[in-house]
């Protein structure tokens, strides 16, 4: 989303769940008050040439929400969603994700997910978990985890295909303010995508 140019004080006061006294109405209506700050992480490309050839971790801070989705493996369709604020854990929103619909049992995610709540809910809903493990601090995968981790992350990567397809080829970018018209904007693009998937596999399984 975009960013806001606030106050150190303004930006305590918003963090805390209030309004600064001194907007007036007509800038409470310009601020986003739920959007929030942070670090997307990732990896650098190494140089072509050079002696450094391992990728550099790298942070960068970002400002805005985030969404959530959850796919089935078959058709690769959203069944349910969710946003938040950017510095809200994914892990929380795991737990919505789950379709009570879905008629199968495993359920694959990113390392992210893998927290003591998240298999306790898998446990009690009788679903097998395929939750890539983390990896320990300072030390590497046991190699069955190792093994483990190639093979869920085959499936588990169909996921970026869809936020990839969103980004890109639809552009989403939220310049609403508020986490309600940014629920409604991302929610459009979650059915806009499901459309054109839809009529992709509908060509596919059509005779020739």
């Amino acid at each position: 989303a975009p960013r806001q140019k606030l106050t150190i004080e303004e930006k305590a006061t918003i963090r805390e769940g209030g309004t600064p006294t001194h907007w007036s109405k007509a800038k409470r209506a310009q601020k986003d008050r739920d959007a929030r700050w942070t670090l997307k992480r990732g990896r650098a490309k190494p140089k072509p040439e050079g002696a450094q050839r391992q990728a550099i971790q790298i942070a960068v801070p970002v400002f805005g929400y985030k969404s959530h989705i959850g796919i089935d493996r078959r058709h690769g369709l959203i069944r349910r969603w969710a946003v938040t604020d950017a510095a809200q854990h994914d892990s929380r929103s795991f737990p919505a994700l789950l379709d009570p619909e879905n008629t199968a049992s495993r359920v694959w995610a990113d390392t992210a997910y893998r927290t003591r709540r998240n298999l306790e809910v898998l446990e009690r809903r009788g679903l097998s978990e395929h939750i890539l493990f983390r990896r320990p601090p300072r030390r590497e995968l046991s190699e069955p985890q190792a093994k483990a981790n190639a093979a869920r992350a085959r499936i588990r990567s169909g996921i970026e295909h869809v936020f990839a397809a969103q980004k890109h080829r639809m552009a989403l970018f939220v310049r609403t303010i508020g986490l309600a018209r940014a629920q409604v904007k991302i929610g459009i693009a979650n059915l806009a995508y499901n459309f054109t998937r839809l009529a992709w596999l509908s060509a596919r399984a059509a005779p020739a």
